[in-house]
């Protein structure tokens, strides 16, 4: 077999499956370790992932086992100090969304992982979706002339339950906001990776129906760095939960996908067909589909930039300019003012 890196958890919760699963279909991926303060969280993700052993201290884990790489899947506000014990031990860091919730935490995990000369990764699996790299080069290339308007719709529904489910959740201490850092992350990401950068934003964020610290309903009005203007939707009160869209419109075309793939593809070339969707999509209600695809393309891509000696696909600097975005925007909501994104 050829050589594997060597991959442990920290933080056995409700995305650790997802972990488990990437890193059991990655060909160049195994599971050596997890960590949880739950010890019963730690069992069951130890007996899923086929160990006889499982750890409930952090620093026992990374001095006892021969690690590559950890994936940091604890609370938001908490990534930063993880990233920097396991960077601390010479080990190689990727990190769940959102890579941190500020700036100075941002920034001290990303010296920290330079300084120890490791590598530090981050998840954003829809990136991996080839309607989103499809859309990006349609972009790139010019296909739709001038963009003009690009937007995403990012509806969601988290009831009261599932912010009372920890005390971290709907906190601005640990879940470093609401919609838009959690769920909505994933969509800021995706529409800044595709349309080449979100420059300004202008926004509104509010809680008009959960008991949170936090916002559960968000508009953004955006600035592109292309020139073009956008809409930015995140919510949480949305029932039932619904599909995630993007669209971006140009002057020689407009597309739109979402969860089930391309729902309008019209352009003024007729020989620019549309695409067709392989891979993994995401579900509905931020889900995820059966397949986990992105997240195991990325932990493949994870542990083959540590055999390879290369930078991961998404890089902490890369991850943290989406948070950045919501940043701004949680700034312009507070002072009423158009945010220039840092």
């Amino acid at each position: 077999m050829e050589k594997q890196a060597r991959f442990g958890l920290i933080g056995c919760g409700r995305i650790s499956p997802n972990h488990l699963d990437g890193i059991a279909h990655a060909p160049h991926a195994v599971l050596a370790a997890v960590c949880d303060l739950d010890a019963k969280k730690a069992e069951e993700a130890a007996h899923v992932g086929g160990l006889d052993k499982y750890y409930t201290d952090i620093d026992e884990m990374l001095e006892s086992e021969d690690l590559d790489v950890v994936c940091i899947l604890t609370p938001s506000g908490m990534h930063s100090e993880h990233a920097i014990r396991v960077a601390n031990h010479k080990i190689n860091v990727l990190c769940e969304k959102p890579l941190c919730t500020t700036r100075e935490k941002m920034e001290a995990m990303i010296e920290a992982c330079h300084k120890n000369g490791v590598k530090l990764g981050a998840i954003f699996q829809r990136r991996t979706f080839s309607a989103a790299i499809s859309a990006r080069e349609a972009v790139a290339t010019g296909r739709l002339g001038k963009v003009t308007i690009a937007g995403a719709e990012l509806k969601y529904y988290r009831d009261q339950a599932y912010y009372d489910s920890g005390d971290w959740r709907g906190t601005w201490e640990w879940d470093g906001g609401g919609a838009l850092m959690n769920q909505g992350i994933h969509g800021v990401d995706m529409l800044n990776f595709m349309m080449g950068g979100i420059d300004t934003v202008y926004a509104r964020c509010d809680r008009l129906v959960w008991d949170t610290e936090v916002e559960d309903t968000a508009v953004a009005l955006l600035g592109f760095k292309n020139g073009a203007m956008g809409t930015l939707q995140g919510a949480t009160t949305v029932w039932p939960g619904l599909d995630t869209v993007f669209s971006i419109d140009g002057s020689k075309g407009t597309l739109c996908f979402g969860d089930k793939g391309f729902y309008r593809w019209q352009m003024e070339d007729p020989t620019f067909k549309q695409p067709e969707v392989v891979g993994s999509l995401g579900g509905l209600n931020c889900g995820y589909q059966t397949t986990n695809m992105g997240h195991t393309i990325q932990i493949e891509d994870m542990a083959c930039a540590v055999l390879e000696n290369r930078d991961p696909m998404i890089v902490g600097e890369d991850a943290m300019h989406s948070v950045n975005i919501v940043l701004a925007i949680y700034e312009s909501s507070r002072t009423g003012k158009l945010v220039h994104v840092k």
